[in-house]
C-alpha cells in the first residue's frame, strides 16, 4: 500500500511541474503584467513540484524502515511454527497414546523451543518499537518541512498576485504601463531565501498539548525513564559473590541445560542476516541520506 502512495506522490510531482511549465507558456501571449506574473507563478509551482519530488525520496526511506520490521517477523516465524508443531504433537499423543514415552521427549523439546521463541519474541518486540518510532518520526519531520515550505511558497504567490492591476477598464481605454518587473523578481528572491533558510526551530505551525495531555504524556515518559534507570542500576550491581567458583568444573551445569543460551546467539545472527538494518546506528545513517537537489527557476530558463 505504501508503494501505491509513493507512486501517486511521484505522479503528482511530475504533473505539477508540467502544469507550471504550461502556465508560463500560456502567459507569454498576454499583457505585460499577466505575462510576467504567470511566468513567476510557474516558477513557484515548479518549486512545489520539486519539493514533492524530494518528499517522495524521504517517504521511501520511511517505508524501507517500516519494511525492516517485516523481515524480522519472518525470521521469528520458524520458532513460532516449531513450538506450535511440538504442541500439536504432544496433544495428539496424549489423546491417542497417553502413556507413550515420546510425550516426555516432546515436552523436553517444547521447553527448549519455548526458550528459543522467548528470545526471538523479545528481539522482535524491541526492534518493532525502535523501528516504528524511528520511521514515523522521520516521516512526520519530512511532512512538516514539506508542508511549511509549501505554505511559504503559497504566501509569496499571493504577494505576486497583488502586482496584477485588476481594475476594470472601459472599451478603448489603455491600461497604465506595467512597472512590476523588479518587484516580482524581488518576491521570487525572497521566496528562495525563505526556503533556503527554513529550519525546524523556526516552524510557523506548532502543536501545543493541552494541560491534561501534557501531564499524562509527561507521566508516561517519567515511568519509562524510571524503569530504564532501575534496569541500569540492577545491571550495574556486582553479583559475582553469589555464584559458585568457576574454576571448579564439578560445579558447572551440564552444557545441555544451557542450550537456550546458544539458541539466543544463533537467533541474533539470523536476525542480522535477514534484516541487517535493525540497529539504531544504521537507522540514523539511512535517515540522513542525501536528497536530490533543487534547480532554481527552471521555467524561466
Amino acid at each position: 500500500m505504501e508503494k501505491n502512495v509513493m507512486r501517486s506522490l511521484e505522479l503528482v510531482a511530475k504533473e505539477r511541474m508540467e502544469v507550471a511549465h504550461q502556465l508560463s507558456i500560456w502567459g507569454e501571449s498576454g499583457d505585460e503584467d499577466v505575462s510576467d506574473i504567470t511566468d513567476k507563478l510557474g516558477v513557484l509551482l515548479y518549486e512545489i513540484g520539486e519539493l514533492e519530488d524530494q518528499y517522495v525520496d524521504r517517504y521511501d526511506q520511511y517505508r524501507v524502515t517500516m519494511k525492516s520490521i517485516r523481515n524480522i517477523e519472518a525470521s521469528v516465524q520458524p520458532s513460532r511454527d516449531r513450538k506450535q508443531k511440538i504442541t500439536d504433537q504432544i496433544a495428539q499423543l496424549k489423546y491417542k497414546e497417553p502413556n507413550s514415552p515420546k510425550i516426555v521427549v516432546l515436552e523436553q523439546e517444547l521447553v527448549r523451543a519455548e526458550a528459543e521463541s522467548l528470545v526471538a519474541e523479545a528481539q522482535l518486540s524491541n526492534i518493532t518499537r525502535e523501528k516504528v518510532k524511528a520511521a514515523y518520526a522521520y516521516q512526520f519531520d519530512a511532512l512538516r518541512e514539506h508542508s511549511e515550505k509549501v505554505a511559504i511558497i503559497a504566501g509569496y504567490g499571493k504577494h505576486l498576485l497583488e502586482l496584477i492591476d485588476d481594475t476594470p477598464v472601459t472599451p478603448g481605454e489603455t491600461r497604465p504601463a506595467y512597472d512590476g518587473y523588479e518587484a516580482s523578481k524581488a518576491i521570487i528572491q525572497d521566496c528562495e531565501d525563505s526556503l533556503t533558510n527554513w529550519i525546524t526551530q523556526n516552524a510557523a505551525v506548532s502543536s501545543k498539548l493541552s494541560t491534561r495531555a501534557r501531564t499524562l504524556s509527561q507521566r508516561r515518559r517519567n515511568n519509562i525513564k524510571a524503569r530504564t534507570e532501575g534496569l541500569q542500576q540492577l545491571q550495574g550491581h556486582d553479583l559475582s559473590a553469589q555464584d559458585a567458583p568457576l574454576n571448579d568444573r564439578d560445579s558447572w551445569v551440564p552444557a545441555g541445560q544451557h542450550e537456550y543460551v546458544e539458541d539466543e546467539d544463533d537467533d541474533g545472527e539470523e536476525d542480522d542476516l535477514d534484516a541487517p538494518s535493525h540497529s539504531a546506528v544504521d537507522t540514523e545513517a539511512s535517515l540522513n541520506g542525501e536528497h536530490r537537489g533543487r534547480n532554481h527557476d527552471p521555467v524561466m530558463a
